[in-house]
């Protein structure tokens, strides 16, 4: 196999559209791409344009060899993947001697699971780089949530206070390891994402909605997260259920979250009169 004309990267793809909008950035960056598609989670269809394998996750050994067969020395993770129960691993002799590397960190939180398989990965010999350094080139639909007001309905007072008290909890959910999410109305806290999910926890906001104006779903990095791995991520999905859930906007932690369509997520925001801000966590929690 001739050598690639520059470093390989190594996408470890869980699902939805941003594996493909990573790999595409990536080619244009210079890079040749590989795609280990992760069984059950990767689409087919969205990978398929790219060299790729589809891999069961907790066959490391599978996994690092097709890796290093494809040159790739950076790595990038990306794509909602469900955590299976340890029962249902079914590790190879590699996924074996990871797991026990990674310890305790099992039975965590997301957050110290991840920022444990990035420090192994690391010892393996790979770089592990974030997908918001490769999105934020705006080529493609996806990309990174800016800081100001995205499309045409702004928040206004009663919404910021929501937003700056949905940011404080977010902080202190976080860190513990909890989720990333909240709905705020009008002080009032209706929902805490946790592992259900953000569309989970509005299904449950959207219960628990008073009278007045709607509330705000906020989103943040956690504190402390690794920041190459789980970065809060929104679609139009995310934006329409906000609205079925009777919220009248939706903030999210600008430079850290990612969006799998921006111009699709900026539209059903506008076409649902719900503002959609990146805001700076740290002065929105002061």
């Amino acid at each position: 196999m001739p050598e690639p004309r520059a470093p390989a990267l190594g996408i470890l793809a869980g699902g939805g559209p941003l594996p493909a909008q990573v790999a595409e950035a990536a080619g244009r960056a210079g890079y040749d791409v590989f795609i280990v598609g992760f069984a059950d989670f990767a689409e087919p269809a969205v990978i398929a344009p790219w060299p790729h394998e589809i891999i069961r996750l907790a066959a490391a050994g599978q996994i690092l060899s097709a890796l290093r067969r494809h040159h790739c020395r950076e790595l990038v993770l990306i794509g909602p993947v469900r955590r299976p129960s340890l029962r249902d691993l079914r590790p190879d002799a590699e996924g074996t001697r990871i797991l026990a590397r990674i310890g305790r960190s099992l039975f965590g939180g997301d957050d110290g699971l991840l920022g444990a398989l990035v420090r192994v990965l690391g010892e393996e010999g790979f770089v592990v780089r974030g997908a918001h350094e490769f999105l934020s080139d705006g080529a493609t639909a996806g990309g990174v949530a800016g800081e100001g007001v995205m499309g045409g309905v702004a928040p206004d007072a009663q919404a910021l206070a929501d937003i700056a008290r949905g940011a404080r909890v977010v902080r202190a959910l976080g860190a513990l390891d909890i989720g990333q999410g909240c709905v705020v109305q009008d002080n009032l806290v209706l929902a805490v994402e946790a592992l259900e999910g953000t569309d989970r926890m509005l299904e449950r906001a959207a219960s628990l909605r008073q009278p007045g104006p709607g509330g705000v779903l906020v989103k943040l990095v956690k504190p402390g997260q690794e920041r190459r791995a789980d970065l809060p991520t929104i679609g139009p999905r995310t934006v329409e259920h906000a609205a079925a859930a009777g919220l009248r906007g939706i903030a999210v932690e600008a430079g850290y979250t990612l969006l799998t369509d921006r111009p699709g997520c900026i539209a059903t925001a506008d076409r649902l009169g719900l503002f959609l801000t990146g805001i700076n966590a740290k002065d929105a929690t002061t």
